[in-house]
């Protein structure tokens, strides 16, 4: 727990910066609110910053300054576009997807928008026949490729505070002792036995319990889901 008096009021812009990419997870959620106090004194400071932090990593620190510095509409905006026309976090896939979309509804956080993007991808992925039917078998997870499921999982962790990602949610199953039942409440996917209705029931936002999105079609048992959270590149993740 941070204490003494309010960040505003005892640190420079600069400082502040810098406390917030050095503290702790629970201590950078704490601070959120002070950087969006002293938006207009960030935001011309947060170019340089980026340029010091690695964009192949997944630390949501720098995602939440991308998104603080596209706040407004102004040169900064146009400029940062202009050096980051794919978006700042540095994703690759090996059969040659376009994530950009995916990652500029992410820094939007324009969430519905995005959930549906990674579905056409995780489809896209799966192959020819699985976005031909709109849904992807269990049987067809294994055979992804591990970049592209890296770069999915990142894009979500580091624009979502570090709440949403299929790494996230393989973490909280692995809390709850591998326990499906257990985990679909706790995701915000199931209310009082009753799965939750898409789209309108879901929360878009922030707001929503930890690993609520990405979402993936429970109509069809958990071996789709289970596929996934088994992958070696997310297992990879979970263990790093």
């Amino acid at each position: 727990m941070l204490s003494g008096p309010p960040v505003t009021t005892t640190v420079s812009a600069d400082q502040l910066l810098e406390r917030f990419l050095s503290a702790s997870p629970r201590q950078r959620r704490t601070l959120i609110p002070q950087l969006q106090q002293r938006c207009l004194e960030l935001r011309p400071l947060i170019p340089e910053q980026l340029d010091r932090l690695d964009a192949t990593a997944d630390d949501w620190a720098p995602g939440t300054l991308v998104q603080l510095l596209l706040s407004q509409r102004d040169s900064l905006v146009d400029s940062f576009w202009q050096r980051h026309p794919e978006g700042w976090l540095a994703v690759s896939s090996a059969q040659g997807l376009d994530y950009a979309p995916l990652q500029r509804a992410l820094i939007d956080q324009a969430f519905e928008e995005a959930d549906r993007l990674t579905s056409e991808h995780l489809r896209q992925l799966a192959g020819a026949d699985a976005v031909k039917r709109g849904y992807v078998y269990y049987s067809e997870v294994p055979p992804i490729a591990a970049a592209d499921l890296e770069s999915l999982d990142r894009l979500w962790v580091v624009y979502s505070q570090g709440r949403f990602g299929f790494s996230v949610q393989l973490r909280l199953l692995r809390s709850l002792s591998g326990r499906w039942d257990q985990l679909w409440p706790r995701l915000g996917w199931k209310q009082a036995g009753v799965w939750t209705r898409y789209p309108g029931s879901f929360t878009w936002s922030l707001e929503a319990p930890e690993g609520h999105l990405p979402l993936v079609n429970q109509l069809r048992g958990v071996r789709l889901m289970d596929a996934l959270l088994s992958h070696p590149a997310l297992q990879r993740r979970v263990s790093a």
